[in-house]
């Protein structure tokens, strides 16, 4: 049978996993396509050629699709985010000169850390972050700016050049997906005071991205495309398979790198400082469980507000999270699917069953660490 081939991108981070797992385990194969997967340097990269019509889908921050929908950055693009790839999965370190400033503050508190900073530091302070329309550079804005002191420098600083960038002091700090800040550590160069899920419990960190003219061109393709994926972050949820998961991941075509730096965001064991033991971190990274790939339309909301678009703009973002499409293709794969597509960010303080189409639907605590909520309704 001959199968449609797709150019997917990514960038190397733990969290293309779905799509790598997707190709490997032959997921897509059974659902008809196949994928050729290319690395791309940065996310700047990946977002000209995935605009330019290079690349089918890809792997992208859940920002830029939003971004790039509503005009912002240097390309824009009507872009669409058919489902998330992954929750979370990110952390926050300083250097060895700033953490020995901060030496004390708790490791994964979000107001101490803030406040020491702010309280040892003098002058502004560089912060690294992957792309300007990121997860990351929205979570360091929203947790700074309870300090409005704080004179904060973003820097910005492909993920596989993090380590590099502070050993050169070229950042004080940066924030970065996995398995980019433990190669700091390791490195020791640095050390690890936050993750991402400590400043929003359940923030979406990837989708699975495609042109709006593609995925209304292909639809039997977009449709095997996220079968294909939604099955890979279910097996990668699995105890049992992580790790075969880091094995395939530091395959040379893929992470290159050792399982070692690998296995921490998989199985949620980080270690914050060289020759420190490792801290379970819960919900470190979430490819699947608790409705992590449903594309919710505030959280899209969520995102325009923090990019500072207006009551339009924020409509416009809901339309790029695909929940219609989500629905539609993935209805009859015993995906259970919620009973909303928009719900109150940062309201689940505990684990909460919600109504969903086979009644099994539990969501994770999603809450920010100031106690705010968003309703977009």
């Amino acid at each position: 049978m001959t199968r449609s081939v797709l150019n997917c991108g990514y960038v190397a981070l733990v969290d293309s996993a779905p799509l790598i797992i997707a190709q490997e385990l032959e997921f897509a194969a059974e659902e008809g396509v196949e994928l050729n997967l290319v690395r791309q340097p940065s996310w700047s990269a990946l977002r000209d050629m995935l605009a330019l019509g290079h690349l089918d889908a890809a792997q992208m921050l859940s920002p830029m699709p939003v971004a790039m929908s509503l005009g912002m950055g240097s390309l824009p693009a009507k872009i669409d985010a058919l489902m998330v790839l992954s929750v979370n999965g990110t952390a926050f370190g300083a250097s060895n000169r700033l953490s020995a400033r901060l030496d004390g503050v708790p490791f994964g508190d979000p107001g101490a850390i803030l406040k020491a900073i702010a309280k040892r530091v003098s002058g502004p302070i560089r912060i690294g972050v992957p792309f300007h329309f990121s997860m990351h550079r929205l979570l360091l804005s929203y947790w700074a700016s309870t300090l409005p002191e704080l004179q904060i420098e973003e820097v910005t600083v492909p993920p596989p050049r993090m380590a590099d960038a502070v050993a050169d002091g070229h950042v004080d700090a940066f924030w970065v997906g996995e398995p980019w800040g433990s190669v700091a550590v390791q490195r020791g160069v640095a050390q690890l005071l936050m993750a991402g899920r400590d400043v929003w419990q359940f923030a979406p960190e990837k989708v699975l991205a495609a042109r709006h003219d593609w995925i209304s061109q292909n639809e039997l393709e977009a449709r095997a495309l996220m079968r294909a994926v939604y099955r890979a972050a279910g097996w990668l949820d699995a105890n049992q398979n992580k790790p075969l998961a880091v094995e395939i991941l530091s395959r040379s075509e893929h992470l290159d790198l050792p399982a070692e730096l690998i296995d921490p965001a998989v199985t949620g064991h980080i270690t914050p400082k060289i020759g420190t033991a490792p801290v379970q971190i819960p919900r470190f990274l979430h490819f699947h469980k608790f409705a992590a790939n449903f594309p919710w339309r505030s959280q899209a909301a969520w995102i325009a507000r923090q990019l500072g678009a207006d009551g339009a703009g924020i409509q416009g973002a809901k339309t790029c999270f695909r929940s219609d499409l989500y629905r539609r293709h993935l209805f009859g794969v015993n995906a259970d699917l919620p009973g909303a597509s928009e719900k109150v960010e940062g309201s689940l303080k505990f684990e909460t069953a919600v109504a969903s189409t086979r009644g099994h639907m539990i969501l994770a605590p999603d809450a920010f660490f100031d106690g705010s909520t968003f309703d977009f309704s």
